[in-house]
């Protein structure tokens, strides 16, 4: 069988059961029957073992038998699909592949984001994760001139629709953006990870990939209108707590280093947020308003200059 029928497989199972939350295979094979997943051919209970220990192999998710009641199957751990993972991302990425595939006469009616160039460079780049391998990379930053770099890559990291490397140049930690990156090498040349390093602990405390240094901060927004749904939904940052509310406000604090990536972020729904602590940050999104204000009043550009 075709691996992409076999993934498909994976992904209605999965699918079903985060719908129905437990099931027996008896009425999970009358579900697959219906929706006619593989051409009539029913879900017999060998098949169903053999997926449910590839969807825990390649997904990390855990799917139980609840002999009490039924002997109902059910996923016993379905935070990994929530979590900020590569089996959760690859869930998520399979299963809106396999319902695009199965759309594709909407193809003129589902529109898609634009992802910047760079994914060239993925395979090349995982290579060197595998293999602890250095990359010597052509990297041009806007307005500036190109320039090569040798770095160990540590990490890759996607942040709005765009992929990221964090690389060690042998002085310091670096991300680099593979949408601006000319070539990219893999080298004979092996290094080490440091022991226990963490990608995910290195960026904890920050938003985004700038992890400049900015030191921790305790930082409380006020959200209006319907933006504190937004963010219960979305939460900005794992340290998102909600600490009060009204009628027409919501209060959110984090445990942040609000750098620059966090401070742009606030300020795209800047007609929704307003910060209240700590003061430096407050000052410094209202010094930024205030400049735009002043660009848009002054009268020597913008609408008269067009007219």
């Amino acid at each position: 069988m075709k691996p992409a029928r076999i993934f498909q497989q994976y992904i209605w199972i999965v699918n079903t059961l985060r719908q129905y939350k437990k099931l027996s295979l008896e009425q999970l094979n009358e579900l697959w029957m219906n929706d006619d997943v593989i051409g009539g051919d029913p879900l017999n209970r060998k098949s169903f073992l053999r997926h449910k220990d590839a969807i825990l192999n390649m997904f990390g998710i855990i799917i139980e038998c609840d002999l009490e009641h039924g002997y109902k199957y059910f996923i016993s751990n379905p935070e990994v699909i929530n979590d900020d993972t590569i089996e959760g991302w690859m869930l998520s990425t399979l299963t809106v592949s396999t319902v695009l595939s199965d759309s594709i006469s909407l193809r003129n009616r589902i529109l898609l984001e634009n992802v910047p160039a760079g994914e060239e460079y993925l395979q090349t780049i995982i290579l060197a994760l595998k293999t602890n391998r250095r990359l010597t990379i052509t990297y041009q930053r806007f307005g500036c001139e190109s320039y090569e770099k040798t770095v160990s890559p540590y990490a890759l990291k996607l942040f709005h629709q765009r992929w990221y490397i964090l690389t060690f140049t042998g002085r310091h930690m670096a991300t680099y953006a593979l949408d601006r990156m000319l070539s990219v090498v893999i080298s004979d040349e092996t290094f080490e990870m440091p022991e226990g390093f963490s990608p995910e602990t290195y960026f904890a405390e920050y938003y985004g990939v700038t992890t400049d240094g900015t030191p921790m901060a305790h930082v409380v927004i006020r959200a209006y209108g319907n933006m504190p749904n937004y963010l219960r939904t979305l939460p900005l940052h794992a340290s998102q707590k909600e600490i009060g509310h009204t009628d027409t406000y919501t209060d959110f604090s984090y445990d942040i280093r609000p750098s620059v990536d966090f401070v742009l972020e606030l300020m795209s729904h800047s007609g929704d947020l307003e910060v209240l602590e700590p003061l430096e940050l407050r000052q410094k999104i209202y010094c930024t308003l205030q400049a735009s204000l002043e660009r848009y009043s002054n009268s020597d550009s913008g609408a008269e200059k067009a007219v």
